[in-house]
Order: structure tokens, then C-alpha cells, then sequence
């Protein structure tokens, strides 16, 4: 089990060392994530548009339904 264990955490650090990092790693402090925080913020701009969106629809489908239901 021990062994096993081991073999997965170094197959693990191998797969790590392979991968693309969102970040620049000669930077220092906050410019290191730069990419990192700029995808971030387009995430949340994007999910506050699509969330807007959705709310205005659904607000105009209740309001449609209403009336027909009464």
C-alpha cells in the first residue's frame, strides 16, 4: 500500500511539472498572476451578463405566463 502510494504521489509530480502554469514564474509579487487575475475577472464579468440575462427572461416569461394564467 505504501509503495503504491508513493509511486502515485511521483507519477503525480511528473504530470505537474508537465502542465502549463497561468502564471509566469521569473515574476515577482502580483504581477506573477496577472493572467491568472484577468481571467478571473472576465469569468465574473461573463457569469454577471449571462446571470442578468437569464434573470430579465425569466422576469419577462413570469410576467407573460401570469397573464395568460389569469
Amino acid at each position: 500500500m505504501v509503495e503504491k502510494t508513493k509511486t502515485f504521489v511521483s507519477e503525480v509530480w511528473v504530470e505537474l511539472q508537465k502542465a502549463s502554469w497561468p502564471w509566469e514564474p521569473k515574476e515577482k509579487g502580483f504581477k506573477k498572476y496577472k493572467e491568472l487575475v484577468d481571467s478571473t475577472v472576465i469569468v465574473v464579468i461573463a457569469m454577471l451578463l449571462l446571470s442578468g440575462y437569464i434573470a430579465f427572461w425569466d422576469f419577462i416569461l413570469l410576467n407573460v405566463v401570469t397573464g395568460l394564467v389569469r
